[in-house]
């Protein structure tokens, strides 16, 4: 018996150290400074660890972020819970619309809910917002000033509407002349048109100055064929007013008055209609699109329910921290600022990160979220990993220099891993930091 033993403390030791060495040699090939590389690989059951490499030092997660602050937020509000939007009539014959920040509410659903008013024959005295589910905060700490018209990081809040981003319409002219450039809904937003039609297209690029003139938004560059880009709202409240005021011309609501702010009353009211969209479209649209604006919103609204109270980001900080302590987790090493990993000053480490998968691995949550990462092959893994098939479940992130990858990988010998890879280097290119990703998980995956 005891030969057995010492002959597997053999075979281990040299298993172990053999993949290190394969890892550490392709680090090599690939001339990448490995102190900008953390990696973690532990098996899922037990934590004991597989392979590690700067595991403790901190780094920017990017979006691997959402796994945490997603499961978190979706563990306090319920797999039930519904975004809701509702529109109320109180005894006085006004209208209150309770906003519930919902991240898939759009100007369609704003007209059914007129047309609900309208088929009850109500004309209302006065027309109310109810916005206190948030603050009035609509970016996370530390987002990026010149991120202000990168579709993927709109603004969030209680005004959330048709994601909170307009269609610029951009269709060719002459050849060497401008193409007309639509905004579509209108938005008085100024767009200096120095864009060309051209046989040769290089796309169009928006850009403003916020010293100079911050209300105007250039748009430069080639185009040959008609296109349709987003760009982000920059202050909701105002698209949403002028998206309801316009629903109330077009259905024809005899109500000419402005539309003002005031708490729903808590007596007198009747509900009218109202819109609702399952959480599962947020867990989906968070962890296998990595969509900003419903992470945000997922993380704001659970903070809300936490503390019983407005919206803000103490209240989600003092959801997630409890929620790590339930999970017996030790924080000392990170630091979580938003919801959607899109600051920089959210700070974690690889080994934080494997610490936490383990707990949702053994825990009852896992099933569900499971079914939500993404396999190779669809969401943000559409084009990547394809070599795991149905072995690898993960979320990804990319962040200026940044590049990561976290979740559950099945081995060839049928062993399940959690892992997480962070590579923080401003001299590799951001392909060459995904294929070292993969690299470095084809060779856990073999041994």
């Amino acid at each position: 018996m005891r030969k057995i033993i010492i002959t597997l403390a053999a075979v281990l030791l040299t298993i172990i150290p053999a993949e290190a060495n394969n890892i550490d040699k392709m680090l090599s090939k690939q001339h990448i400074n490995r102190a900008a590389v953390s990696v973690s690989v532990r098996d899922a059951k037990t934590g004991e660890k597989v392979y590690s490499l700067n595991d403790r030092t901190p780094r920017i997660p990017a979006s691997t972020l959402k796994v945490i602050t997603t499961t978190a937020s979706v563990d306090t509000l319920g797999t039930d819970y519904l975004f809701s939007t509702k529109l109320y009539k109180s005894t006085k014959n006004d209208l209150y619309f309770k906003l519930g920040a919902d991240p898939f509410l759009t100007s369609r659903d704003l007209r059914t809910l007129i047309d609900k008013a309208k088929d009850k024959n109500i004309t209302p005295k006065t027309i109310y917002v109810d916005n206190s589910i948030f603050d009035n905060l609509e970016w996370g700490e530390g987002w990026q000033w010149d991120d202000e018209l990168n579709p993927h990081m709109p603004k969030f809040s209680a005004y959330n509407l048709d994601g909170n981003l307009l269609d610029i319409e951009i269709t060719p002219q002459r050849i060497g002349t401008a193409p007309t450039i639509i905004v579509k809904p209108f938005y008085p937003v100024t767009i200096m048109n120095l864009v060309l039609t051209s046989t040769d297209e290089t796309g169009v690029v928006f850009s403003k100055n916020s010293n100079i003139a911050p209300n105007i938004i250039n748009a430069t560059g080639k185009i040959a064929k008609q296109k349709v880009l987003k760009l982000p709202v920059n202050n909701p409240k105002l698209y949403f007013n002028l998206r309801l005021q316009d629903t109330i011309r077009n259905r024809k609501m005899d109500y000419y008055n402005p539309i003002k702010i005031g708490i729903l009353p808590k007596e007198n009211i009747y509900l009218v209609d109202e819109i609702t969209h399952e959480i599962s479209n947020g867990i989906t649209a968070s962890l296998k699109s990595s969509n900003n604006l419903v992470a945000e919103t997922l993380f704001k609204l659970a903070g809300a329910k936490y503390a019983n109270n407005t919206g803000n980001i103490n209240n989600s900080l003092a959801m997630l921290n409890n929620y790590f302590e339930k999970l017996g987790l030790n924080t000392e090493d990170i630091k979580i600022v938003d919801g959607s990993g899109v600051s920089k000053n959210n700070i974690m480490t690889s080994d934080f990160m494997t610490s936490f998968l383990i707990k949702l691995y053994n825990s009852d949550n896992y099933e569900f979220i499971e079914q939500y990462l993404p396999t190779p092959g669809e969401g943000t893994l559409k084009n990547r990993m394809l070599y795991f098939k149905e072995c690898m479940r993960a979320k990804t992130g990319t962040l200026s220099d940044t590049s990561a990858i976290t979740g559950y990988l099945k081995t060839r010998s049928g062993k399940m891993l959690v892992f997480n890879i962070m590579i923080q280097d401003a001299k590799t290119s951001e392909a060459d930091k995904k294929n070292i990703e993969e690299l470095i998980l084809r060779q856990i995956y073999i041994n």
